[in-house]
């Protein structure tokens, strides 16, 4: 695809004509902390959270509860990707998203246009980082430009009008494992970014912010302490010396985590940003932080001076953590009447199981209840604001089942806030793990580069049965702090949601349905089969007088995509079905093309291949670099393809041009240079043997 570049001047007298378009000389509305911070104008959805407040709330009526079983598909663009969709974000009827890997796209926003494409050419530049992610979350605009991450650690500005690289900075140390999977945010002038990586090798994480107009840095804030004593990093400034008090051992040597993987808020009201930071690095507190210790500043909001960077306050989650309960979840800001004042308050669903109020002008905790079914805390005690651990929580002498995984009750797909209704509408999932570290040595534990760490629970070698955890959609009173009204949704894949004043609530499953709900009351108002999954992140806006609402849909993407038959049920096979962008109008008079029938892979037998016991056991030691991709059990659930059919696997020089030389890297497919013949061998037996084995259950 090229871009079309004789649209633009025609595109420019278009969004001219738009009511209240600000237009600059690209033919794109300017965006600035104006547009960002008006709540009550919802013709744009111009962040990933639409305004500051990143309430996921649109003003917009047009669509209604009485009248959205009218909405009907008004286009749809297929894009040319073979892995994950960003969220969109729309302005000046021109909407802008990340395809793939951060292949950025200009749509048209009424008929879904292609007006350009820009291609990092990230797969080819990430190297080993290919390995830790399938893209990123979300882009941002400011005044004239489009930001986004790469995987390999870029931020890049493009120029609106024309999809045109204005500045590119490194943010990244290129050598270590961190990468970029989440959205920029802008305000005042700056475009801040941070980064993830902790699960994958030792790194420390911090948050940078850069000029939008040339690319400097500003500033640069880290989340957890270097090696006392030394000057790299603002290792030593006030923060850190007191957060360097919480660690014990030599955990600048392990890195220390606390990656701002996903979550930041403006708050253009106190001049703050607010940090949602990630779990601590090694998952291992016993290797980690040997002697105890809360290490800071991970799992934690952290709220820090928007002109420099400097820490305000901090509130944390979750202690010491031990079951990868990160707070890098949303941060919704509000105004609440709480006792008969109002409150100026930070709503925010940790991944322990928690959701929080916080008040977002001291830190101090307001009130903390359990969002969904959590057996690590017994509660929050308001006095300290620290959890009650359940004794036997930290897996001193023996492994342990808890509520919630490490993938959380609620994590990152969006939550949205109606202050109509005063409710949150939060995505959630119940589904316990094992926590514990049998078998880990953990006095010679050494971190590995670009390999997953399970130092705190092991994914096992098994499949994960396809009705193993469940995901429900709650209102959530977070005055009352209870449910108002819940939804079971199939699957364990939940869609982000958006919510509306025409008393709606939009979200998408795993099942391939679109649904919207009454914000008051959750009745099931309408639904839309899109053919796929299409638990992407909803948006709404006006272009020339129509309210559109617009997702994207494709295979099942991400971590819980990974989770074997759980994820697989639903046939979404990582080739085969498109990854597209919806958007729905009333009486829109669009249809999708023929939809693919579900695909359930076919292992196959492959007799002629012998298996070695030893081999086989030596491959599920390998397995580990591939089970985010390929699944637990080698079930694959949407990120990659379903290796128990592949005849791939048949051939030791096939396998190894892809998976050692490389050839599909252009693809998504990571390379793995450093596999030996004999490494390899063994990871073609053990796929043989779970493919067997899965031809051997399905004969009973």
């Amino acid at each position: 695809m090229i871009a079309h570049r004789w649209l633009m001047p025609l595109a420019a007298a278009l969004f001219a004509s738009l009511p209240g378009a600000q237009v600059c000389a690209h033919g794109t509305k300017a965006v600035d902390d104006t547009v960002l911070g008006n709540e009550a104008d919802g013709s744009d959805w111009p962040a990933y959270g639409r305004t500051f407040s990143e309430s996921r709330f649109s003003p917009l009526r047009q669509v209604n509860d009485s009248n959205v079983s009218r909405l009907r598909l008004a286009w749809a663009v297929d894009l040319d990707v073979t892995n994950s969709i960003t969220a969109p974000v729309e302005a000046g009827g021109v909407i802008y998203l990340a395809a793939g890997y951060s292949i950025v796209h200009a749509i048209r926003a009424t008929d879904g246009r292609l007006l350009w494409r820009y291609d990092p050419k990230v797969a080819e530049a990430s190297g080993q980082k290919l390995r830790a992610g399938w893209g990123v979350r979300g882009l941002a605009l400011w005044k004239d430009k489009v930001y986004v991450g790469t995987q390999d650690g870029r931020l890049l500005a493009l120029a609106a009008g024309t999809g045109k690289l204005v500045w590119s900075v490194q943010t990244l140390d290129p050598a270590n494992g961190a990468f970029i999977s989440g959205a920029p945010r802008a305000f005042n002038g700056k475009i801040v970014i941070g980064n993830a990586g902790g699960d994958f090798s030792p790194v420390r994480g911090y948050v940078s912010a850069y000029d939008a107009e040339t690319g400097r840095q500003i500033w640069r804030f880290y989340v957890v302490p270097g090696k006392p004593g030394s000057k790299d990093g603002a290792a030593s400034d006030e923060a850190m010396d007191q957060a360097a008090k919480t660690w014990t051992g030599e955990w600048w040597k392990l890195g220390g985590g606390g990656n701002v993987w996903n979550a930041m808020t403006f708050d253009p009201q106190l001049n703050r940003l607010y940090l949602g930071t990630g779990n601590a690095e090694p998952s291992n507190w016993k290797i980690r932080s040997p002697g105890g210790g809360d290490n800071l500043y991970t799992a934690s909001v952290v709220a820090v001076d928007a002109d420099t960077g400097r820490y305000v306050w901090h509130y944390q989650t979750t202690p010491g953590d031990a079951w990868d309960y990160d707070s890098a979840t949303d941060m919704t800001l509000a105004t609440l009447n709480i006792q008969g004042l109002k409150r100026r308050v930070l709503l925010h669903a940790a991944k322990n199981g928690f959701f929080y109020v916080i008040d977002r002008e001291n830190g101090r905790l307001i009130s903390a209840e359990k969002l969904g079914k959590v057996t690590w805390a017994e509660r929050v005690d308001l006095s300290t604001g620290r959890p009650v651990e359940n004794p036997d929580a930290r897996y001193r002498d023996k492994n342990v089942l808890l509520w919630p995984s490490f993938q959380a009750v609620h994590h990152w797909t969006p939550q949205s806030f109606s202050p109509l209704t005063g409710l949150v509408y939060v995505p959630t999932l119940e589904m316990p793990i094992p926590f514990g570290d049998e078998g880990v040595d953990k006095n010679h534990w050494q971190p590995k580069l670009m390999t997953p760490e399970f130092a705190g629970y092991t994914p096992g070698d098994a499949d994960v049965p396809a009705d193993a955890g469940k995901s429900i959609l709650k209102a959530w009173d977070p005055i009352a702090q209870k449910e108002r009204w819940s939804i079971e949704t199939p699957g364990i894949s939940e869609g982000g949601t958006l919510a509306t004043a025409g008393n709606l609530v939009i979200q998408g499953r795993a099942d391939g349905h679109l649904h919207a709900f009454s914000a008051d009351h959750g009745k099931d108002l309408w639904s839309f089969n899109a053919g796929v999954a299409i638990t992407g992140v909803p948006i709404t806006y006006s272009a020339k007088g129509r309210q559109y609402v617009t997702i994207t849909s494709g295979p099942l993407n991400g971590a819980t995509a990974a989770f074997g038959s759980v994820s697989a049920r639903w046939g979404w096979a990582s080739q085969g079905f498109p990854r597209r962008l919806l958007s729905f109008s009333l009486d829109g008079k669009a249809r999708l093309p023929p939809a693919s029938t579900a695909s359930f892979a076919k292992p196959l037998a492959a007799s002629e291949f012998k298996l070695d016991p030893a081999m086989v056991s030596a491959g599920s030691r390998e397995y580990v670099r591939c089970v985010l991709c390929h699944g637990t059990g080698v079930v694959a659930g949407g990120n990659a393809p379903d290796l128990r059919a592949s005849p791939v696997l048949l051939s030791a020089a096939g396998f190894a041009t892809i998976v050692r030389d490389g050839t599909l890297v252009s693809r998504g497919m990571p390379q793995f240079a450093e596999l030996s013949d004999a490494q390899l061998d063994s990871l073609r037996h053990y796929i043989r043997a779970k493919a067997r084995e899965s031809l051997e259950q399905n004969a009973r």
